[in-house]
């Protein structure tokens, strides 16, 4: 079959590789869609640490059941239509015996340290799949995955009717976090620095944008911040009232350092929590999709074939597009 392989940092091209063979409780789906996720640059550029190389990247996906193993647990056919959860968890170690497998001692994930979902088929855990409804498209399934870590997000950081809250950045994520917590009954702003994604989050809904936190004359009950960058980390600590809080949503480097008042955090009881990846949260976010609770065409910019996951990859570096997909049966399948 066909597929992306990063061979090592650097060093990326569209090649042959073997069909994957389902082993003891795996199914292989033959793949409809799969999202470019900023994790995907970092292991392009080998700043993603429990990344083995070479590997066929790609953990946002979604496709078609082609061939079950032995063992399956469930009712799975031939042609059952699934999102899959990338979540690989030992579920023997500390945090998944606490039930945050998110946190696991040996974490794992299909397309980030085993082979993923740029090719024409790949082989997962049936535990992992999801069913989805025939009124879903393949791209739509392919962004619950990133809706799942939004969830998982919003659960983290909390929200009210009425709160005033304020998220940096302006891709993919923070216009999912945007979404979900005015479900939650938010006034949201919403600030990034390439203005040309800001209308985006005012055709979403945004109270207010600007391109600079700074340029803000609020104070927020709560801040999310979707870049990961230091500065904007600072700032959205800084635009906080009193009794406020921050979630560190973004994927900041893991020698990145941020500086911030302790006696701030101390004086006014500002909370801040992070929020990794996906726990407990596909199920829901595969509900809010086919529900139509999110606006999923306002994020899907690009579709490239599979031939073409290089070009893909630098459209999402640029930061031209929101949403980019590589669809390996072509994208007029």
């Amino acid at each position: 079959m066909r597929a992306a392989i990063i061979d090592q940092p650097g060093s990326i091209r569209v090649g042959d590789v073997p069909d994957p063979k389902p082993e003891h409780g795996q199914l292989v789906v033959k793949v409809g869609a799969c999202g470019i996720c900023g994790t995907d640059l970092h292991i392009a550029d080998g700043h993603f640490p429990p990344t083995p190389y070479p590997i066929v990247p790609g953990h946002e996906f979604a496709g078609e059941v082609v061939e079950i193993g032995a063992d399956v647990p469930g009712d799975w056919k031939i042609g059952d239509r699934v999102a899959v959860d990338p979540s690989l968890y030992c579920g023997y170690c500390t945090p998944c015996r606490s039930g945050h497998g998110n946190l696991c001692a040996n974490w794992n994930a299909t397309g980030d340290t085993v082979d993923g979902a740029f090719a024409e088929y790949v082989a997962v855990p049936a535990a992992t799949c999801h069913r989805m409804p025939d009124s879903m498209t393949w791209q739509q399934g392919a962004l619950v995955e990133p809706v799942s870590c939004a969830v998982h997000g919003v659960r983290q950081i909390g929200v009210e009717a009425g709160e005033r809250f304020l998220v940096v950045g302006a891709g993919t994520m923070g216009l999912l976090m945007q979404q979900l917590l005015q479900r939650g009954g938010a006034r949201v702003t919403v600030v990034d620095r390439n203005e040309a994604r800001l209308g985006r989050a005012t055709q979403l809904g945004a109270v207010a944008v600007a391109t600079d936190v700074a340029a803000l004359d609020e104070r927020f009950d709560a801040a999310v911040d979707c870049t990961g960058a230091a500065p904007a980390i600072e700032a959205a600590f800084d635009s906080l009232r009193r009794g406020g809080r921050l979630l560190v949503f973004g994927v900041a480097p893991a020698e990145a350092r941020v500086s911030l008042s302790p006696f701030r955090i101390y004086n006014d009881e500002i909370t801040i929590v992070g929020s990794m990846a996906v726990l407990h949260s596909f199920g829901a976010a595969l509900d809010l999709v086919a529900a139509g609770a999110i606006d999923t065409e306002a994020l899907l910019t690009h579709t490239l074939p599979l031939e073409e996951f290089p070009a893909a990859l630098e459209l999402m570096r640029s930061g031209s597009g929101l949403k980019v997909q590589v669809l390996p049966g072509g994208v007029d399948a």
